[in-house]
């Protein structure tokens, strides 16, 4: 008989690539995963993982037996879902982790509403960037990952995950007031091809959108500063230091001193924010209500 909890080290190892990270994510130690991926390919009768110089991947049967790991997975996600409806589920804390332009869009509005619909959820909010908050809900550190379509992301089929499409936004050019585009309508992105930029660091999955936009431009942007905080870019956007792709949403109520705040000329960079929980688990009656309410917030 093979244990569940087995094939969640599994999934976790086949993840983070290694040990000593699936450990770390499980908040186990490496001998404990090393023992149970041993016990588990005891009980297959097959050689599941090979260690390797970069670390572990799996063997032909290991993938086998992930793509059977994925489905009970979230068939075990959808049993609980269904216990705790039978126990009326009408009280209990979700944790959910989003980026900080997310957190202020979706997820604050969200929780005022869930104040008044279902009072009984608590919700603890943890500030994550997309490319952290998906391993997050894989590895059952948090319930709900509010997160950005980014480069090397799970696919919205991806067997592990359910996603809830929540909205999209385009980014805005941001150049300083002394720039030689500051009263243009709009911004043709290729006519920045030899400014230098300011943008998140690599990792951000905004990073990513600046990147992929500036090459169907037809150029490399050269990222002389780097910060995370779409604050700091603006700051420093109006001290002439370069200029900047910002999400629309991240410039509200923000100090525009110094910068000139134009759209982008044709196809406009978007990020794409959608809201995802491990397959099987979006009917839990804590969980339903929160994807509800962000969902609500979000077509406001």
């Amino acid at each position: 008989m093979i244990e569940a909890r087995r094939l969640h080290i599994l999934r976790a190892v086949a993840d983070h690539r290694t040990v000593t990270a699936a450990a770390a994510a499980l908040y186990l130690t490496p001998s404990a995963v090393s023992q149970q991926l041993a016990a588990l390919e005891q009980e297959t009768g097959h050689r599941l993982v090979e260690r390797g110089a970069k670390g572990v991947r799996l063997t032909p049967a290991g993938e086998i037996l992930l793509t059977h790991t994925n489905a009970v997975l979230a068939q075990l996600e959808r049993a609980e879902a269904e216990l705790a409806a039978y126990a009326t589920g009408s009280a209990g804390t979700v944790t959910v982790a989003a980026f900080a332009t997310g957190i202020a869009q979706v997820l604050a509005p969200a929780l005022t509403r869930l104040a008044a619909t279902a009072p009984g959820i608590r919700v603890r909010v943890r500030d994550a960037e997309g490319d952290a908050s998906l391993p997050m809900v894989l590895d059952r550190q948090i319930d709900v990952a509010v997160a950005v379509e980014y480069r090397g992301a799970p696919d919205a089929d991806d067997p592990r995950l359910t996603h809830v499409p929540l909205y999209a936004e385009p980014f805005d050019a941001v150049v300083p007031v002394t720039h030689r585009l500051a009263d243009a309508g709009e911004v043709p992105l290729a006519e920045l091809a030899k400014d230098p930029w300011i943008g998140p660091y690599p990792g951000n999955p905004c990073h990513d959108v600046v990147v992929l936009a500036c090459e169907a431009a037809g150029f490399q942007p050269s990222l002389e500063h780097s910060s995370d905080d779409f604050r700091a870019v603006v700051a420093l956007a109006s001290a002439d230091a370069g200029v900047a792709l910002v999400p629309r949403s991240a410039l509200r109520g923000m100090d525009l001193t110094g910068v000139v705040v134009r759209p982008v000329d044709g196809v406009a960079p978007t990020r794409r924010v959608f809201a995802a929980v491990r397959r099987g688990a979006e009917g839990h009656p804590l969980i339903r209500p929160v994807l509800d309410a962000l969902g609500e917030a979000a077509r406001v």
